[in-house]
């Protein structure tokens, strides 16, 4: 299943990239094409709960896989994160503060390059970021669709470009102890990357199943390593910062059961607790938006949580 949504992300964003996901709770507002000097221009969706008002200050949840978010109808695989649904849910249960979503469209090809952190990426011998960029999926397609990673951009391209259009354009809270980022598989990557490089932004982050292979595969693979070693080095002080992981058992999600507990291992040693830190397991989920959609509402007590 994760090959073909590779397949599909290019026509899916030309098919649907006029097309406004609709929500069964709150509303939403598209910045179309948004251009930038980082990267390639993409669709920023953006999500109001009900009654959204200006006479309030709103948290700011940063997602990437934009165009996943929010209704199913407008993805290539019939899935949605359900976003509208749970976090409406959630505040009209009074179980968290009131927040938006700035739903930041993936670049289809470009996916790969956007998210994958770079400067893990760049601490390894030449010879190896080589074999890296040489990597193939299964079925023979390749992994960076020979870009060059670019994730640092993509992370100036959030802080530098859209955080002040959302700062200006709407009523939020503009302090990291209300700016989280989220995301999956390689968007969980990207989300702890990005809140290790701007912990003055991000307070937290949420990291689904998140996919320390970095490619398709573990033997002979040096990139799990890395990350592990750049952790070390570069997570924010857990004090006002929190960061959720999780992963399932079933397809990719499979790789990960052996990787996470050395992540969860780096993070007692740097003082997180279960006050700012969060691992868990779902036996049986897979690695879809389906099963994240599942599970969205526990990261989200855990990092909007009014207490």
């Amino acid at each position: 299943m994760y090959f073909k949504k590779i397949f599909f992300l290019f026509i899916a964003n030309s098919l649907f990239a006029q097309t406004l996901p609709k929500v069964s709770s709150g509303s939403l507002e598209r910045i179309e094409n948004l251009s930038s000097k980082y990267l390639t221009s993409r669709n920023i969706d953006i999500w109001l709960p009900e009654n959204y008002s200006d006479s309030k200050k709103y948290a700011v949840l940063y997602m990437h896989d934009g165009q996943m978010l929010y209704d199913a109808e407008t993805t290539w695989n019939k899935q949605a994160w359900e976003v509208d649904e749970v976090l409406g849910k959630l505040i009209t249960e009074s179980k968290i503060q009131d927040v938006i979503v700035v739903g930041i469209w993936n670049g289809g090809i470009t996916r790969h390059i956007d998210y994958f952190p770079q400067k893990p990426f760049e601490s390894l011998a030449k010879t190896q970021q080589d074999s890296i960029y040489n990597a193939n999926r299964s079925n023979g397609q390749s992994v960076f669709n020979n870009g060059k990673i670019n994730s640092d951009n993509y992370l100036k391209f959030i802080v530098q470009e859209v955080k002040p259009l959302i700062d200006k354009k709407y009523s939020v809270y503009t302090d990291n102890e209300h700016t989280f980022i989220a995301g999956s598989s390689m968007g969980g990557l990207i989300s702890l990357y990005a809140i290790c490089e701007y912990p003055k932004i991000f307070g937290g982050a949420a990291c689904l199943s998140t996919h320390w292979p970095g490619i398709f595969g573990l033997e002979n693979n040096p990139i799990p390593d890395v990350f592990f070693a750049y952790i070390k080095n570069h997570l924010p002080d857990p004090k006002g910062h929190k960061i959720y992981f999780d992963y399932g058992t079933a397809t990719l999600d499979a790789m990960y059961q052996t990787l996470q507990p050395k992540v969860d291992a780096i993070m007692k040693s740097k003082g997180y607790d279960n006050r700012n830190w969060l691992t868990k397991k779902f036996e049986g989920d897979d690695h879809s938006e389906k099963s994240w959609s599942k599970r969205f509402s526990i990261p989200m007590e855990f990092l909007l949580g009014k207490n």
